[in-house]
């Protein structure tokens, strides 16, 4: 049932992903803008926020916050963007947001907010206003956000410790509280308890729409794959790694005992392992990029494309973004991905909108391979005019599922339609390959007449896999091909009706 994936060795794995980059056809639908950088200035950028004047703010790893004033600037020169170093001095800064008047950054230790009382462009207020996870010196507990709820309450996702016997500095024999959460402050406390757990290296956390809260989480051990998952309280997503905090007073989820399940199928995981939450979206390694970080929606009422409401997500390996739609079935969140661009200058892996709808991206290759050939910087994504002909949502449906595209497309071989559905290994081994593949069993094609959807039906649907598609060659009614011909539904539940 396994495949030879396993055999497959880094090395392989990343000269493919790097051949699917390099294979990226020029983009007639966005033009990218790289800015420049001050000489001597390692921007390693771990967060962007837009100011309320319209100004970015930018955290580096190296601690430092920066505000460019001209981010729409043309030609974006170190001049005409205009560089001000606003904080400084803190401690590996991965998140930043801009709330109630101040910026928020997370350190590897708190989250700490920022202040300009005086007027005169810097900060002169560093407050700590969240903290109480542990940190031991391990190299892997990062902490991740902010993100605020709907009422205010301020949210962090933390790493794990790769083990209690990492051979590192700190107190490697000591456990860290709440390592492989995701943490909440309530409004008005500076104390973080555990929200929900079961996260091995969560680098991406943000708001959709409707200000639910996601995260992105890292392929290794009980990650068979990237995911995307949605964060509520007392949700586990499968690192069992966090457990242990599951009988600290404060946890909302009660403790498991025994061992947990090792070696089924997340089909079956869903059936057999307590409080476990499946992902909203599976992304498929390499295919789907490898190494998923900061998410975004789109808010900006179609200035950047016909993509409003979605989720976009950065990707580092590719040095790229990704997209995602969703919906609810059954209460739950699951839905669809798809690439998007791909072979940026370098990792990225933050993403923000400015106000004129263009996508700034945030980037540093510290401490893993991409494709870029960047160490870091700031790349935008300025919207070029043309519409792209893409699969704008792919919806599940009781006996099969929707396609809607972004403009009118002409009749197709639809019965040739690649598409398979598989799941993957629930393991404490690193990673999974695709398990249990099987063709779908595809029918009854009908395009509508305005050529926006194409309905077709599956005969068998799987709960709990992956259902993956790759469309004919299509063309638009004006010619232009379909951007994107790869999409992935994650069906966790088939809708009643």
């Amino acid at each position: 049932m396994v495949t030879n994936w396993y055999k497959l060795t880094l090395g392989s794995l990343l000269v493919a992903a790097l051949s699917t980059a390099a294979a990226e056809e020029p983009n007639p639908y966005y033009r990218t803008v790289t800015y420049a950088v001050p000489k001597g200035l390692n921007l390693e950028v771990s967060g962007l926020a837009v100011l309320p004047d319209g100004k970015l703010a930018v955290s580096l790893r190296r601690g430092e916050v920066w505000i460019i004033q001209n981010p729409q600037a043309e030609p974006a020169t170190v001049e005409k963007l205009g560089y001000k170093l606003f904080a400084s001095g803190m401690h590996e800064l991965l998140g930043l947001t801009w709330h109630e008047g101040a910026l928020y950054v997370t350190q590897r230790s708190e989250v700490t907010r920022l202040r300009d009382t005086d007027g005169d462009g810097t900060a002169d207020e560093y407050l700590t206003v969240g903290q109480g996870w542990g940190v031991s010196g391990a190299y892997h507990e990062y902490a991740y956000g902010p993100v605020f709820d709907r009422e205010g309450n301020m949210h962090n996702t933390l790493n794990c410790s790769m083990g209690k016997k990492w051979p590192g500095a700190g107190l490697e024999a000591e456990h860290t509280l709440w390592r492989g959460w995701s943490v909440i402050t309530p409004k008005g406390s500076t104390k973080a308890t555990g929200f929900s757990a079961g996260f091995r290296s969560p680098c991406g956390i943000g708001l959709n729409a409707e200000g639910d809260i996601f995260a992105t989480d890292q392929q290794g051990n009980w990650m068979p794959t990237n995911p995307l998952v949605h964060i509520r309280k007392g949700a586990y997503f499968s690192h069992a790694e966090a457990l242990v905090d599951t009988k600290h007073p404060d946890s909302p989820i009660r403790p498991h005992e025994g061992k947990q399940p090792d070696g089924i199928t997340v089909a079956e995981a869903m059936k057999q392992v307590p409080d476990y939450c499946p992902p909203a979206i599976w992304f498929p390694y390499v295919k789907l990029g490898q190494s998923p970080t900061g998410l975004r929606c789109d808010e900006t009422g179609g200035k950047f494309g016909p993509f409003e409401k979605q989720l976009f997500v950065g990707e580092f390996v590719l040095s790229g973004v990704n997209r995602v739609f969703l919906e609810k079935v059954g209460g739950e969140y699951q839905g669809a991905c798809f690439p998007f661009i791909n072979g940026l200058q370098s990792a990225v892996l933050t993403l923000n909108f400015l106000n004129d709808g263009s996508m700034v991206v945030g980037q540093s290759n510290r401490g893993w391979n991409s494709y870029g050939n960047r160490p870091f910087g700031i790349q935008r994504l300025v919207p070029t005019g043309k519409v792209p002909l893409e699969v704008q949502k792919l919806e599940a449906l009781k006996d099969g599922f929707r396609f809607t595209f972004t403009r009118p497309v002409k009749p197709a071989p639809w019965a040739q339609t690649k598409a398979q559905s598989y799941t993957y290994l629930f393991t404490a081994k690193y990673g999974s390959a695709e398990v249990d593949a099987a063709p779908l069993k595809l029918s009854g094609y009908q395009l509508s007449k305005d050529g926006l959807t194409l309905t077709v039906k599956c005969a068998n649907l799987r709960p709990g896999y992956v259902h993956e598609f790759e469309l004919p060659e299509i063309n638009g009614k004006d010619g232009d091909p379909l951007w994107h011909r790869l999409s992935a539904y994650t069906l966790n539940r088939v809708p009643d009706a």
